[in-house]
């Protein structure tokens, strides 16, 4: 947004004990993200990462290892004692700016369409305080909304948000809820802020305080109600988290079908939020997509392949069973079906990377074939060649990896051992059931096995003198 004036802070020092976990609440990850990240995703896509304020606590340090990459700044809340405590320790970080949003970290599915509705609201209506709020289907346990009536309409003035025990019968009926994010003018909420009151149960300050404080001195605490009361849904067990990553997957499965990919069976597949797929590509069922992974277009990726922070070109096929990692694959590659390509692994175009192939920081280039049951490591290996079935580069002696370089357009024969380091010339061939220790010059060919020998009715003589032994005995 092009207001520097306007900030937003995001409440991220809790501990989540219901989740059990040594980790931060917000940093459980869902949809291939921390909680935290997705809000912050959403804040950037509406201010400069610079304006986000990220209010941090429990594991402070880890949290603020795991989000500074995505450039917000931190303010440390030592000791969590409510929301409006956490807004306490803002106070000096946020004096530049003349309003401030508030958003939960445990929150991922917000949208950066609904922060900006939020802002926008509460902008143009000049309100103290603007609270986002939701018709879940089950609204126990939220503080409930009650807006006042003028001429006896509701308005978007907010008479009280009232919490759940403390509703009396007549407004258990209330559907309207707090969502506990919020936008406040900074100077009306930072002069006001110190009044906050411990007298509850828990003995913390509460943001929801505010708004009683600035009703009683008639400045504007209005709402805005979202459409999709599950933007604002939370999590605060394992089961929770389960719900909040189906329901962003589900979100980004409907985001890559409406731009052109078909998805068969999408409630089948996993696909993280950073994942792209490129138009009239086929993903069919179980599949699953993880990490920065980046899909051209016109691809098929057969059931069962697990994609991580893979970059694939336009036309490739992905065959069943194959996992790869952390590596790229040309254009109109045919990978699988059962392969395994491990990091750092180049595929070249039109290459062939077949059944129980496995590959390791391989340069595999243009039309090149590993068809069979192969293992390359620590390799580069030239146009048009042909890698038979069985074949190894041999790159590990214990101590050190070494490198195997085989030229283009060379034959490596089926069952051939290459101990690195080693070379192959350019349209070299290896015979078969070679083990190749030494270099292989240009159009030469390496051959290590002995002379085959033959005896001519040998297992005639074997086995008349096995039933000898056997009826003796």
């Amino acid at each position: 947004m092009p207001n520097p004036r306007f900030a937003i802070a995001i409440l991220a020092a809790g501990k989540g004990t219901r989740l059990k976990s040594k980790l931060p609440k917000v940093l459980h990850q869902i949809a291939g993200r921390p909680l935290l990240g997705h809000v912050v995703r959403a804040a950037s896509a509406i201010v400069a990462p610079s304006d986000i304020f990220c209010i941090i606590g429990h594991e402070a340090a880890l949290v603020r290892q795991q989000i500074s990459p995505l450039g917000t700044h931190f303010v440390e809340q030592a000791e969590q004692r409510g929301t409006g405590h956490a807004l306490m320790q803002c106070e000096q970080a946020l004096a530049p700016y003349e309003h401030v949003l508030v958003l939960s970290g445990d929150v991922p599915l917000i949208r950066p369409e609904t922060i900006a509705a939020v802002r926008d609201f509460h902008l143009a209506n000049s309100a103290a305080m603007t609270i986002l709020t939701a018709e879940p289907p089950d609204p126990f346990g939220y503080g409930r909304i009650l807006r006042r009536k003028a001429n006896g309409v509701f308005t978007d003035n907010v008479e009280a948000i009232v919490e759940q025990k403390q509703l009396t019968p007549a407004q258990e009926n209330l559907a309207e809820v707090n969502s506990g994010i919020y936008a406040f003018n900074v100077a009306e909420l930072f002069s006001r802020i110190g009044r906050l009151s411990t007298d509850n149960p828990h003995g913390e300050y509460y943001l929801t305080q505010i708004a009683s404080i600035l009703q009683r001195e008639r400045l504007p605490v209005l709402a805005l109600r979202t459409a999709d009361a599950g933007e604002v849904l939370g999590a605060n067990t394992r089961r929770e988290l389960a719900v909040l990553d189906s329901l962003l997957r589900e979100r980004k499965a409907r985001e890559l079908m409406d731009s052109g990919v078909t998805i068969f069976k999408p409630e089948t597949v996993v696909i993280d939020s950073d994942v792209t797929v490129g138009a009239d590509t086929i993903i069919e069922p179980f599949v699953q997509l993880l990490g920065n992974t980046t899909i051209g277009e016109d691809c098929f990726v057969r059931s069962y392949s697990v994609l991580t922070n893979l970059r694939v070109a336009s036309g490739v096929r992905i065959n069943q069973g194959t996992i790869a990692d952390d590596s790229t694959i040309g254009e109109a590659a045919i990978i699988g079906p059962y392969s395994r390509i491990r990091p750092a692994s180049e595929i070249g175009p039109q290459a062939h990377v077949g059944n129980f192939v496995e590959t390791k920081k391989v340069k595999l280039g243009r039309g090149a074939k590993a068809n069979h049951l192969t293992y390359l490591g620590d390799a580069e290996i030239g146009e048009r060649t042909n890698i038979g079935a069985g074949t190894i580069t041999c790159n590990y002696d214990g101590v050190n990896k070494h490198r195997t370089i085989i030229g283009a357009e060379a034959f490596i024969g089926s069952d051939t051992t290459l101990v690195a380091p080693v070379r192959i010339g350019n349209g070299a061939y290896v015979g078969a059931g070679s083990c190749i220790t030494k270099d292989v010059p240009d159009d030469s060919l390496g051959l290590t096995r002995p002379h085959q020998l033959t005896r001519e009715g040998w297992a005639v003589q074997k086995r008349a003198r096995l039933q000898a032994e056997k009826e003796n005995k």
